[in-house]
């Protein structure tokens, strides 16, 4: 039974379905992708293709968030973090939820096709682990793993998309975006921990316990060394060090944060620093090729 708002306009329940009301969770995507495709173009990555690649995350990320909310239609209720999302509060029907997420496939799809042969494999490639990470929580212990490798194909796409190929700077780079993911999305996930317990799925947040400060802090010391290599290998200049060094703090900070018995708030918040951190390394890069 449907219950929309009729407060609500339908369109705007479907933005809340594709979630870009939430900024932080579109762009958070988007970053690692900026990076790759910077580092790889040398600083100088063609403007097409970076408009295809913002608009490919946003196609991509609408879609696993209404596969996601398919999937959990019958979780979501249970926990108070997403009782209200569209699906959840039967404000849209399952058949709306089909059709919106077959359409930002399409979208995603169409923007692959601008993409070299290698690049649209890896696209293709990247669909199950979208598809079946709602599932992940499920069955595995760590199910936030499959969501940050996803992330990381965000990397390796946009990176073949410049150069054809895949160097090991590239995979220095996923590496460390995977385990940067891992650790904003356990940080996610202990807002959850509670009511994932109660009914009944995964998270790494549960599966680390009291040691998940901890854990996300060795993940993200990971993501520095691992980032520290790559910029060694390709020689980027001061402003990247600048920029790693207070990434590097930001981090530090999070983790002595989250291992204070801190406030419920304090979870989405660390959350959406990171995409500020993430913009910092970004800037970083940049300049750090350019001197």
């Amino acid at each position: 039974m449907i219950t929309q708002d009729p407060q609500e306009p339908t369109w705007l329940t479907v933005v809340r379905l594709l979630r870009w009301d939430k900024p932080a969770g579109r762009l958070i995507l988007m970053i690692p992708a900026l990076w790759a495709v910077v580092l790889a173009a040398q600083g100088f990555p063609p403007l097409p293709l970076v408009g295809v690649i913002v608009l490919g995350s946003l196609a991509t990320s609408a879609a696993g968030c209404v596969v996601n909310d398919l999937w959990d239609r019958d979780i979501d209720p249970q926990v108070s973090r997403t009782r209200n999302r569209p699906l959840a509060a039967r404000s849209l029907s399952v058949k709306t939820g089909i059709g919106v997420a077959f359409i930002a496939f399409l979208c995603a799809l169409g923007l692959a096709f601008y993409l070299n042969r290698f690049s649209f494999w890896l696209c293709v490639a990247a669909v199950p682990f979208i598809v079946l990470y709602p599932l992940a929580k499920r069955v595995f212990p760590v199910p936030q793993l499959v969501l940050s490798l996803c992330w990381g194909f965000t990397v390796l796409i946009s990176w073949s998309a410049v150069t054809g190929e895949l160097d090991r700077s590239a995979w220095l780079l996923w590496g460390a975006t995977v385990l940067w993911t891992l650790g904003f999305d356990t940080v996610y996930a202990m807002a959850d921990r509670l009511d994932d317990e109660r009914v009944g799925v995964n998270s790494s947040a549960r599966f680390f316990g009291d040691y998940a400060p901890a854990a996300v802090g060795v993940f993200w010391v990971g993501s520095a060394l691992l980032l520290v290599n790559m910029a060694w290998q390709l020689m980027l200049g001061f402003p990247f060090w600048i920029g790693l060094a207070i990434v590097i703090a930001g981090w530090s900070w999070q983790v002595y944060q989250l291992s204070d018995h801190p406030e419920p708030s304090l979870y989405g918040k660390i959350f959406r620093q990171n995409v500020w951190l993430g913009f910092v390394l970004l800037l970083g890069i940049e300049l750090g090729l350019l001197v």
